[in-house]
């Protein structure tokens, strides 16, 4: 058996309040012991990724900004596989739209509704980490988009008739949106199940005569799609206890404990059975 893990970062792998992986740490020595793959899955920007991946002395591909792209390190696989780009040490699968269209189009949104719509890029670096909680560096990583505009409304703004109105302003635009912890974003043709899929199938490809089981763990409502895309899908509790309610598929197991918490229990379970 070759195991695959996809995961989620904030509020799954990291605290949703604290961005601290500790709790998941016993979990994370364990896929390094066995050599097995850990993919980030995630609303997160490349340049915030890469800090994850020296932390934590990892050489795996990852997944950026809701599948917007597949960073592969150059030589990792054996096989051949089709890509967009080089860059830096990465062969890069690109899915998503150019960041700056995306822009445009929520600045066309953002001309035609009564409501007022806070993006990452209308914020500078301590506006953001206001915003978010991240510190000055962080926020600065988390700015650096390239497939994926990060967004809010305005304060008592988010209602039921907004979000209708911000949908089908998206959709008229020929773009996608997803909704994470925090956070609306605007995408376009692209989400973590396309982007887990290709990555599955590569993996499955290098490792022919294996029987190749992926894994993926998430908490929202964004990472539905990846949780589809994979053979055991894990979902962990939100901060309070509770599952996400509208995640409602019956092949998703729900794990208990809280962000990491939970990550760390449901991927130790899996490993000793």
């Amino acid at each position: 058996m070759k195991y695959i893990v996809f995961t989620d970062m904030d509020g799954t792998l990291i605290d949703h309040d604290t961005y601290s992986y500790e709790a998941a740490k016993p979990a994370l020595d364990a896929l390094k012991e066995q050599n097995i793959p850990l993919i980030f899955c995630t609303s997160k920007t490349r340049a915030e990724l890469e800090v994850y991946v020296r932390e934590l002395d990892l050489a795996h591909p990852f997944i950026s900004e809701n599948g917007g792209a597949i960073f592969i390190p150059r030589n990792y696989f054996d096989v051949e596989y089709d890509y967009t780009k080089e860059m830096s040490n990465y062969n890069v699968i690109e899915l998503g739209t150019n960041y700056d269209k995306l822009r445009q189009v929520l600045e066309e949104i953002r001309a035609v509704v009564n409501f007022e719509i806070i993006g990452f890029g209308d914020l500078d670096d301590v506006g953001v980490s206001e915003d978010t909680g991240l510190d000055i560096e962080s926020a600065k990583l988390a700015k650096m988009r390239e497939y994926d505009e990060a967004f809010r409304l305005g304060k008592g703004e988010d209602t039921q008739e907004a979000a209708n109105r911000l949908i089908e302003h998206i959709k008229s635009h020929g773009m996608s949106y997803t909704r994470g912890g925090r956070y609306w974003h605007i995408i376009g043709d692209n989400d973590k199940g396309k982007a887990v899929t290709i990555l599955s199938e590569i993996y499955r490809r290098q490792f022919a005569g294996d029987d190749v089981k992926t894994i993926g763990l998430g908490d929202s409502q964004n990472d539905l799609p990846m949780l589809q895309a994979v053979d055991i899908p894990l979902l962990v509790q939100k901060p309070g206890g509770q599952h996400d309610a509208s995640i409602t598929d019956a092949k998703i197991n729900k794990v208990k404990g809280i962000g990491p918490v939970g990550w760390n229990l449901a991927i130790l379970d899996i490993l000793s059975s």
